[in-house]
C-alpha cells in the first residue's frame, strides 16, 4: 500500500474548510475534521468508487470461451479469465490495482473520520465506544467502523485464499489498517488470514451496536441498520458461524421476508429495453437493494451488454446450468423455461456472441467533451440485497441442520422469482432432497446444476440431506448473484473446481436450443489451487509487499480433452 492513497484521502479533505486566508490552513495542509458535520462528508468517501465485479465475474464459472477466433476480447480479459496475474492494466478501471488502490483510499478515510472523533470525544480508542456514543458519536463512530470492516473484508476475500479453520492461520492475509498513515514509504506485514477477519469482526459488532439511519440524507448510500445486518449476515457465513449469520440474517430481513424481496413481477412488466430494466433494478427505492456502490466502471457494457463477446454465459450454460436448465420447477431443460421467470433472461445470438443475461446493471456514461465524446464510465450496484439476506439465512439454516427453516426461505425465493402460473405450491424438504441427489454430478461435456463441493468445514455424504440442501441453495444463489459478482466467493468458500472450456457452433441446434457446445477444456483451477486468491498489483509487490504464491507451472493434472466432432464441423 503506497503513502499516496492516505494523501488522497488528505486531499479530498480540503473541500470541506475555508480557504480565504493562508492561516485558515494546517501548516502541512491537512484539513481539521472538527464538526459531526465535516466527519459525516468525510464519510461519504469511504466507500469504494470501484468494484470487484468484473474481476469476480470473469474469474467464475459464469462464463465460456465461446471461439478460438472470436475477436471480443482484450488482454485484460484473456488474463482474467485465464486466472493469470493481471499486467495488461491499460486505462481500465475494472482492474484489480483500481479495487485494491481505492479500497484503501476508503479505509483511509474511515481511519481519518476515527482520529476525529476521538479529538473530539478526548478518546484514544475504539475500545472507549460507550463514552464516544455517550457524546452523541455513536452513529458516526458506527458508520466508519462498518466502512472499514467492509472494505478490509473485501479486499482479504479478494487478494487471499478464503477463510477456512483449517488453514487460515498460516494462509497469507492483509494488513488490518487501524491508524492513520503518517510514515513517508511504511513497510506492512501481510499477517493471515484468521487475523484479518477477527479484526473485521470487532469493526464489526461495535459498529452495530450504534449503527443509525438518522443522519443521512439518501440511506442507501451508507451503511443504514439493515445494510449492516446484511454485512454481518454475509460475514459469519464466510466466518463459518452458522447461528450468528442466521440471527443477523433474520434481522435485515424482519418477521415478513416476502415484503421486501426484490419486485421481479413489476420488473418482469417493463419495457424490454436494457436501459430500463437495468435501472430499475438499481433504483435505490427498491426494497431489496440496501446498500447501493457507485464506481468507475465499464462492467455494464462488458458483461452485459455484451461489449466482451469472446469470453459470455453463453447459451450452453444457460440450458444446462442456469436460466433455461431443468429447474425443480420444470420438467426438463429448454429455452421455454426462460418464460417461466418473471423478467425472462435475455438470449443475444450474434456472429461474433453468444450470450444469456438479465439486465442488471447500467452502463452510464458521464460526457466530460461530449463533441469529442469522451468522459468516464459508471456502474451502480447493490452491495447487499435482502434476497442474498434470505439465501444467506438459507445456507445458514442448513448448516445447522433447520433444513425444514432453509425449505421455507428456499420457497420465499422461487416464489419471487417464478410465475404463480408455473407454480402454486411449495415443495418440501423431501421434495428438494429427491431432485438434487437424483441429478448427477457436472462434467465438462455433461454438465448439470450440481458441481462437486468441496469445502474445508463438513457437509455431510454426498447425496445426502445437507448437501443435496445445499447444491439446491447455491444454485438459488448462482441464478440470484450473476452479473454481481457473488459467484466467484461462492466458488472459493466451497471449493468448487472450474474447467476453463472453449466452445464450438452446434450444427444440431435449434432456433430454440444451445447455439454452442464444448470442444475442450484448457484449464482447471483446482480445489487449492492458488490462483483463487488474485495476485496483489504489481506496484504493491514492488513497493514491498509479500506476493500471492503461484505454481510454477499449471498443475499436473491439467490436461487438454477434446470432444469428437462431426465431420462438417471440423
Amino acid at each position: 500500500m503506497k503513502t499516496r492513497y492516505f494523501l488522497a484521502a488528505i486531499a479530498a479533505l480540503m473541500g470541506l474548510v475555508s480557504c480565504d486566508k493562508f492561516l485558515d490552513t494546517m501548516p502541512d495542509n491537512r484539513a481539521e475534521v472538527d464538526t459531526p458535520a465535516k466527519i459525516r462528508a468525510l464519510l461519504t468517501s469511504g466507500y469504494p468508487t470501484a468494484t470487484y465485479l468484473t474481476l469476480n465475474e470473469y474469474m467464475s464459472d459464469n462464463v465460456d470461451n465461446i471461439g478460438d477466433d472470436n475477436p471480443g476480447t482484450e488482454r485484460f480479459f484473456d488474463q482474467l479469465y485465464n486466472w493469470q496475474d493481471v499486467t495488461d492494466l491499460g486505462i481500465h478501471n475494472d482492474g484489480p490495482d483500481s479495487f485494491w488502490g481505492k479500497s484503501w483510499l476508503g479505509i483511509a478515510h474511515a481511519n481519518q473520520a476515527i482520529d476525529a472523533i476521538y479529538t473530539l470525544t478526548g478518546t484514544s480508542s475504539i475500545g472507549e465506544h460507550e463514552k464516544i456514543a455517550s457524546l452523541g458519536f455513536g452513529p458516526e463512530l458506527a458508520e466508519a467502523l462498518l466502512i472499514r470492516a467492509y472494505n478490509h473484508f473485501m479486499l482479504v476475500n479478494e487478494f487471499c485464499m478464503h477463510y477456512n479453520t483449517e488453514t487460515s492461520s498460516t494462509d497469507l492475509g492483509i494488513p488490518y489498517m487501524e491508524q492513520v498513515e503518517q510514515e513517508l514509504n511504511p513497510k506492512y506485514q501481510r499477517g493471515n488470514v484468521a487475523e484479518v477477519y477477527a479484526k473485521i469482526e470487532k469493526d464489526l459488532e461495535i459498529g452495530l451496536k450504534y449503527v443509525s439511519d438518522s443522519y443521512y440524507s439518501v440511506p442507501k448510500y451508507h451503511f443504514n441498520a439493515r445494510a449492516a445486518y446484511a454485512f454481518a449476515a454475509r460475514f459469519y457465513l464466510f466466518y463459518e458461524k452458522w447461528e450468528l449469520a442466521s440471527n443477523y440474517a433474520t434481522k435485515c430481513l424482519g418477521s415478513q421476508p416476502e415484503t421486501v424481496l426484490r419486485n421481479w413481477e413489476a420488473l418482469g412488466k417493463l419495457e424490454r429495453d436494457w436501459d430500463v430494466i437495468s435501472y430499475a433494478f438499481v433504483n435505490d427505492s427498491e426494497n431489496a437493494n440496501l446498500l447501493m456502490m457507485t464506481s468507475f466502471s465499464s462492467f455494464g457494457y462488458y458483461f452485459c451488454y455484451p461489449g466482451i463477446t469472446k469470453y459470455s454465459h453463453d447459451s450452453y450454460l444457460g440450458f444446462t446450468e442456469t436460466h433455461f436448465a431443468k429447474q425443480i420447477w420444470a420438467s426438463s431443460s429448454g429455452y421455454n423455461n426462460g418464460q417461466n421467470f418473471y423478467l425472462r433472461p435475455g438470449w443475444y445470438n450474434g456472429s461474433t456472441y453468444d450470450q444469456i443475461t438479465t439486465m442488471k446493471i447500467p452502463y452510464m456514461f458521464e460526457y466530460t467533451d461530449p463533441v469529442a465524446r469522451i468522459g468516464y464510465s459508471h456502474a451502480v450496484c447493490p452491495a447487499f440485497t435482502t434476497d442474498e439476506a434470505l439465501l444467506t439465512r438459507a445456507e445458514a439454516y442448513v448448516m445447522q441442520h433447520r433444513y425444514d427453516d432453509a425449505t421455507a426461505d428456499i420457497n420465499k425465493y422461487i416464489h419471487s422469482i417464478v410465475k404463480r402460473t408455473v407454480l402454486s405450491t411449495d415443495y418440501s424438504t423431501e421434495q428438494i432432497v429427491d431432485f438434487y441427489s437424483s441429478m448427477d454430478y457436472w462434467t465438462w461435456d455433461k454438465p448439470t446444476l450440481k458441481k462437486k463441493l468441496n469445502p474445508a468445514f463438513n457437509i455431510g455424504a454426498e447425496g445426502g440431506i445437507q448437501e443435496s440442501m445445499l447444491q439446491c441453495i447455491l444454485g438459488m444463489k448462482r441464478l440470484d448473484h450473476i452479473a454481481q459478482g457473488l459467484r466467484w466467493f461462492d466458488i472459493k468458500r466451497y471449493g468448487i473446481e472450474v474447467e476453463r472450456r472453449t466452445m464450438t457452433p452446434d450444427p444440431k441446434a435449434g432456433e430454440y436450443d444451445a447455439a454452442l457446445k464444448p470442444l475442450r477444456v484448457d484449464d482447471v483451477l483446482t480445489v487449492n489451487d492458488p490462483r483463487r486468491a488474485m495476485q496483489l498489483p504489481q506496484e504493491v509487490i514492488t513497493a514491498g509487499m509479500e506476493p500471492n504464491p503461484r505454481a510454477e507451472s499449471k498443475p499436473a493434472q491439467i490436461v487438454l480433452r477434446e470432444r469428437e466432432l462431426p465431420a462438417n464441423n471440423l
